[in-house]
């Protein structure tokens, strides 16, 4: 018969736990999470999470030097408050379009690819909605015509690189090719006038004193931006972008994903035809020539890492518009073409360096006066 536990072995096991901690205050414990938090909050200009607001400031600052520079040599046209109202707006119809396609390209490089088609996807995408047969259908016909060729043919970028196991250098340069010649074999190499009212005047109307196309580009841009901060699609093209096979891993559907993310681009090309297409009023195998170089240039410029996993929708944006400042700079100075070739070259180089700016001075004199305030 086996005995039961002795009296003492309750005391014992007691004796061997260890002893509880005291209350703690909760006055206490906020000021302690507070008192390590500040830190946080006074270096978070140094740390990833000031580096877009770092980088946007940059490019805010290109932009002003750049309109100094137009005051100074052209002090008689900026000393017109309506005339500078007016070339404001045309810098911003200029650089819709290329905008447009710019978000797009964004996702790509993003994502870890690279479109050298996009320009020639507009120019396909244009000229397939300008026939004949396509114009008989109305502005409905011709808008549907433009996004679904310029979705189709990103379909066929996605499905090349993705499961065809092509480089996205080789596969979108043969499509640069292949859409160009079949423009042009569509539009027998000659400019097809667009006769449709509605389509021409997107150009040419405006809302509140805005042209309709920037409106078109607002709306793109806030699309695209809510797409990549706000959704599931993002953060997995972020993912992609950064790291292809810890993404696999993590459950992502990388060859799919990539497939999408072609499209999207191919949509915004579609998008892009057709404010062309109202800007001029025609289209032509030639349209939308180094759109290509101009997007991925705005979205390098912007922040976005050309291998990949890192990039902004604003900042690609604000790199469109330096760019459309500076053609527009060139312009009202008559500059020829080989002098803005030259000059553009320069700016993007500086507009690149300034952007690494770290602003250390001034986080430092910010993080001295959140420590004397507290």
């Amino acid at each position: 018969m086996t005995e039961g536990p002795t009296p003492t072995a309750a005391p014992e096991r007691a004796a061997q736990l260890p002893a509880q901690s005291p209350p703690v205050d909760p006055a206490q414990t906020a000021a302690a999470v507070d008192k390590v938090a500040a830190p946080g909050r006074i270096s978070w200009w140094r740390g990833d999470g000031g580096e877009g607001a770092r980088r946007n400031l940059g490019l805010i600052g290109v932009l002003a030097v750049l309109v100094v520079i137009g005051a100074l040599t052209r002090s008689d046209l900026y000393s017109d408050p309506d005339w500078v109202w007016d070339n404001v707006l045309s810098i911003l119809k200029l650089a819709a379009v290329v905008g447009v396609v710019t978000v797009g390209m964004t996702f790509v490089i993003i994502g870890g690819g690279i479109d050298l088609s996009v320009g020639a996807i507009v120019a396909l995408a244009g000229v397939w909605c300008t026939t004949v047969a396509t114009q008989s259908y109305g502005a409905g016909g011709m808008i549907f015509s433009a996004l679904t060729v310029g979705l189709a043919v990103g379909l066929v970028n996605g499905l090349l690189i993705s499961y065809g196991r092509l480089v996205p250098f080789i596969a979108t340069l043969a499509m640069l090719v292949a859409a160009r010649g079949l423009a042009a074999e569509i539009s027998d190499k000659q400019t097809q006038v667009s006769d449709n009212g509605f389509i021409n005047g997107l150009a040419s109307n405006s809302l509140l004193g805005i042209p309709l196309l920037v409106y078109i580009l607002a709306a793109v841009v806030a699309a695209g931006w809510v797409l990549l901060n706000r959704t599931t699609f993002g953060r997995r093209t972020v993912a992609v972008g950064g790291n292809p096979e810890a993404a696999r891993l993590a459950g992502i559907n990388v060859r799919r994903h990539t497939v999408l993310l072609y499209a999207l681009s191919g949509l915004c090309c579609g998008i892009a035809a057709i404010m062309l297409t109202a800007q001029a009023n025609s289209a032509q195998a030639a349209m939308a020539n180094l759109y290509e170089l101009d997007a991925i240039a705005a979205a390098i410029i912007g922040g976005t890492l050309l291998s990949g996993g890192r990039g902004t929708i604003i900042g690609s944006l604000l790199g469109v518009v330096i760019f459309a400042t500076i053609t527009n700079l060139f312009a009202i100075n008559g500059l020829s073409t080989e002098a803005q070739n030259m000059v553009k070259g320069g700016i993007i180089v500086a507009a690149v360096l300034v952007q690494q700016v770290q602003f250390r001075s001034l986080t430092q004199f910010l993080g001295r006066n959140r420590l004397t305030t507290t």
